[in-house]
């Protein structure tokens, strides 16, 4: 740790905090606690029901910052230890989600209990106890761009203002309610409208997140590895278990979606930048992202081709994807947003943040990572026999 003072965009000396984090053990979590122990003077209380992303900063005791990171299990559904630990720290930073699309029109409930009810507590804990709260939302709460319901001649569809998403200005327009993929969208959408209300009503301090797709090591899971064999993580991670499995890349609905994508580092700055600057941060809503890695889907899955086939030294397939439809792939009650493209006037006002890393470069981490961490692990489960 740097021995000069460590100080805050207006040139204040920041003070260790008590950081209660929520959903500690994930793929954010685990690299904003990587963050916290490396950079800062800051404590963690480390709140999950796993820890296997973050046994690393947990063991041994002599590691530097021995003492300032705590694990508790816990799930927030049902555990009285929930509030004390909140009241025992300054920040809660609540990451706690069911975050994979394939569960929006599959498990509508558990993906509105989990993002809306479960949160709840969460919220009314802070909100009584005086606690300043860090609320991790989600892009999907703006829903369909106005630009896809103008024709699809129409030359506004390429006029920003119809496409790019602004925290304070733009609308969230859903899909019917037969569309079930919208229940994680909604249920985010009302925890923030929540949220706001509290500071309104009752003085709590907060900071909403939207994340657009933080891509990087630890990101999701591969189905029969290290999550379930008949899981489906959202579109990186699936990419990436099809390139593991050599297997075509699956473009839904012919992957003409377009989406932006944002190396975790980078966005752990942002975040660490929130935490540090409560006065530049209370009562903002940020989009998180990085608007200059922009790509459809079916780019996104050609460019992974080539960064997977340089990392690993395997020669790409003859026929690297397929087509399949969105019923086929996710089921039943799908549907999707054409474009989420952030603006990032407010946190470029607000905390001075850019993001810096090109989609190769944050691909090419990705991947390396992946191929070193799983292709072994692939090759036993595809050469295990399957039982008659």
């Amino acid at each position: 740790m740097a021995s000069t003072p460590r100080v805050d965009l207006d040139g204040n000396p920041i003070k260790p905090i008590t950081i209660c984090m929520i959903g500690a053990g994930g793929f954010i979590g685990s690299h904003l606690c990587e963050k916290l122990m490396a950079e800062t003077p800051h404590t963690v209380l480390a709140l999950d029901v796993y820890n296997d992303k973050i046994k690393h900063l947990l063991e041994p005791d002599s590691l530097p910052w021995a003492g300032r990171i705590q694990f508790h299990r816990l799930n927030i559904k049902h555990d009285s230890r929930l509030e004390g630990l909140i009241k025992m720290s300054d920040l809660t930073i609540n990451l706690a989600a069911i975050c994979t699309p394939a569960d929006y029109n599959t498990r509508p409930l558990d993906t509105i209990y989990s993002n809306f009810i479960d949160a709840l507590p969460v919220v009314k804990y802070c909100s009584e106890n005086n606690k300043r709260l860090i609320h991790f939302s989600t892009c999907e709460v703006y829903g369909k761009t106005i630009g896809s319901f103008l024709p699809k001649d129409s030359a506004l569809r390429k006029d920003p203002a119809y496409y790019v998403l602004k925290e304070d200005t733009s609308p969230c327009i859903f899909g019917s309610i037969e569309k079930q993929r919208w229940s994680y969208a909604c249920a985010k959408q009302l925890i923030e409208r929540l949220i706001y209300a509290e500071g309104a009503e009752n003085g709590l301090e907060f900071t909403i997140v939207r994340p657009f797709n933080w891509i990087g090591p630890r990101m999701d899971f591969i189905p029969g590895v290290d999550g379930p064999s008949e899981g489906v993580p959202r579109v990186l991670a699936c990419f990436s278990n099809n390139l593991l499995r050599r297997e075509p890349l699956k473009l839904v609905d012919g992957g003409q979606s377009q989406r932006t994508f944002v190396y975790i580092k980078d966005a752990i700055e942002a975040v660490l930048l929130m935490i540090e600057n409560p006065a530049r941060a209370n009562g903002h809503i940020f989009n998180v992202g990085n608007p200059n890695n922009e790509v459809t889907v079916r780019q996104l899955a050609e460019m992974m081709t080539q960064v997977y086939s340089k990392v690993s030294g395997e020669s790409s397939l003859e026929t690297p994807t397929i087509d399949v439809s969105s019923k086929e792939f996710y089921g039943e009650g799908y549907d999707d947003s054409d474009k989420r493209i952030p603006d990032m006037t407010i946190i470029n006002k607000q905390l001075g943040w850019n993001p810096k890393t090109s989609l190769w470069d944050l691909l090419e981490s990705t991947l390396t990572y992946q191929h070193r961490t799983y292709a072994e692990a692939i090759k036993k489960v595809i050469a295990k026999p399957v039982a008659s």
